[in-house]
């Protein structure tokens, strides 16, 4: 869509947008786009109270509280982020809100034997500031420096990192849970990120804590993290607080009537989702099955291959049950769980789902082995499949179940786990601020997969602890570590865990920091480190959180 600018007493009003676009392709620099009519007319935005700071007449709201909205003209182009899969290249184009008067148009060139050349061009969505570019037929072996840019001389520029080749290592940091409590820079992570120089960067969920103003959040956390992803391919997946909920059960994209969301849903505009997923994931290769769920909200879980490494992309919330109404309620939340001595079978009820039909289907079709070169797998989603925390907030609030966790329900968590143990992946996370390495159970300890959930980015507004009601050891705990509480557990879901490391927020940074996750497909193993917020990496003497680093074998 396009601002239509009009004054009461001309009749010339729908020669404007054209005059608009001629004077704007025709000067450089552009003039002076404050200057905005006071009667300026604009479509606006599908959805109201959501979302105000960057659209309708954003340039009459007072000052962002998240970040400046209101740049020089010279930065109007945020970041770009991209991947690239099965010779595909898909790149996002990220732009701060526009004046009326300036182009809607974004440009994509590339660097071709020393000299720009332009491949293409797209059209902003007014709603986000966001495009997508699409290259078929891309060379994966090469570095390819790629720029966006604006008309007005605007740009951002990074690079198309080479595929690594076949039989290589493959490494990958990933992060979650960006705190609103802390909205300045991430230099510590940039540093460390950059240093360690991964194939790929994940962020795992709740890049935006702002729950009604999206586009502002997101432009703050590319400032923060552009440069991890500058040059080099880029996976975010939306959770529950980028959507504007606390929690989130999707079930099938229906509509909650409540903002809590317990009763199954989305609670805020259907468009307002569209748009924060689209930022989010447009860039990701395409979804395995397009299908739209419910009230036309889209779905990305797809298939990643990335060298040595194939990855699955799963939205473990958008088709989980909500447990309002559905379980008997075992306290004053339906979805938490106080009582040690409840029944767990009660709350694993027929008909409630997890992943889904069509996301099992995806996984069992993924995680089969496909021609001679089998490569390593890894299943990448918001949270993690058991209750791995005990206290939440504070030292007082001890939960004994958590139906945000994938736990429950557990007739699906165990569906789920067993695809990917029987695709040989990994599972990777975050959500639940507490960095832990489990080992799931499913029929008994021990017999699926590994999952390595990621701390929080920033961690002392909202930690979790670790913390058994025994305060014992479990059977066959791993030796050599200085944590008092690992080995074989039943969570509060009577699910089958084994506990291998974790970091409560007595560790260093309050427990914030950043996994890094290391596929080696000669060896057939996979590596989990876990560096806090602060340290050095390239220090000699640089410490991991206690318990890590932590080596997956026999893959």
């Amino acid at each position: 869509m396009r601002y239509l600018l009009r004054t009461p007493h001309s009749s010339f009003c729908t020669l404007i947008p054209l005059l608009l676009n001629l004077c704007t392709c025709a000067r450089a620099p552009q003039a002076d786009v404050t200057d905005v009519q006071p009667d300026a007319i604009y479509e606006r935005a599908p959805f109201d109270s959501l979302d105000v700071l960057a659209t309708n007449d954003w340039w009459t709201r007072d000052a962002s509280h998240i970040t400046n909205l209101k740049i020089g003209r010279d930065s109007i182009v945020a970041f770009g982020a991209y991947t690239v899969a099965g010779g595909i290249l898909k790149l996002s184009a990220q732009l701060y809100p526009l004046y009326p008067a300036e182009s809607r148009t974004v440009y994509l060139d590339f660097e071709r034997d020393g000299a720009w050349q332009e491949y293409g061009k797209q059209e902003v969505n007014e709603i986000g500031w966001h495009a997508v570019f699409r290259a078929e037929d891309w060379p994966e072996n090469e570095d390819t420096p790629y720029r966006l840019r604006h008309e007005n001389g605007a740009t951002f520029g990074g690079t198309i990192r080479h595929v690594p080749p076949m039989g290589e290592e493959v490494t990958m940091a990933a992060l979650s849970c960006n705190s609103s409590k802390d909205i300045g820079g991430r230099e510590e992570y940039v540093r460390n990120i950059n240093a360690l120089d991964p194939d790929l960067v994940f962020f795992a969920g709740d890049q935006s804590y702002f729950h009604k103003e999206h586009t502002a959040a997101w432009l703050l956390f590319g400032k923060q993290f552009r440069e991890v992803f500058r040059h080099r391919p880029m996976v975010s997946i939306p959770d529950d607080h980028d959507i504007g909920q606390g929690n989130l059960w999707g079930e099938g994209g229906k509509k909650a009537e409540r903002v809590e969301g317990d009763d199954g849903g989305y609670y805020y505009d259907p468009d307002y989702v569209k748009m924060v997923e689209r930022a989010q994931t447009s860039h990701l290769p395409d979804p395995y099955d397009p299908t739209p769920v419910e009230q036309g909200i889209g779905v990305y879980y797809t298939d990643y291959p990335l060298g040595s490494v194939d990855f699955a992309i799963i939205e473990d919330r958008k088709f989980k049950s909500g447990p309002k109404d559905k379980i008997p309620q075992q306290g004053p939340r339906p979805d938490h769980i106080r009582n040690p001595d409840y029944d767990p079978k009660s709350v694993d009820v027929a008909g409630l789902e997890l992943l889904g039909e069509r996301q099992l289907a995806f996984l069992e079709q993924w995680g089969r082995d496909a021609g001679a070169v089998k490569p390593m797998k890894a299943v990448l989603s918001q949270t993690g499949f058991a209750n791995g925390a005990h206290i939440h907030g504070q030292l007082d609030n001890r939960l004994h179940a958590d139906m945000d966790s994938n736990g429950w329900p557990q007739t699906g968590r165990n569906e789920a786990l067993r695809l990917i143990k029987n695709a040989n992946a990994v599972h990777i996370g975050g959500d639940q601020h507490l960095a832990t390495i489990i080992h799931h159970g499913i029929d008994d300890f021990n017999d699926g997969p590994y999952a390595f959930l990621v701390p929080a980015i920033v961690n002392n507004y909202y930690s979790r602890w670790w913390w058994p009601a025994s305060e014992q050891a479990g059977p066959n705990a791993r030796e050599g570590v200085d944590l008092p509480w690992l080995g074989e557990y039943r969570d509060g879901f009577n699910n089958p865990i084994t506990m291998l490391a974790y970091a409560n927020p007595d560790q260093p940074d309050h427990g914030a920091g950043f996994g890094f996750i290391r596929f080696d497909p000669v060896g057939r193993t996979v590596t989990f480190e876990c560096w806090p917020r602060t340290v050095d990496v390239t220090a000699a003497r640089a410490a991991q959180f206690e318990g890590w680093p932590y080596v997956v074998e026999g893959l």
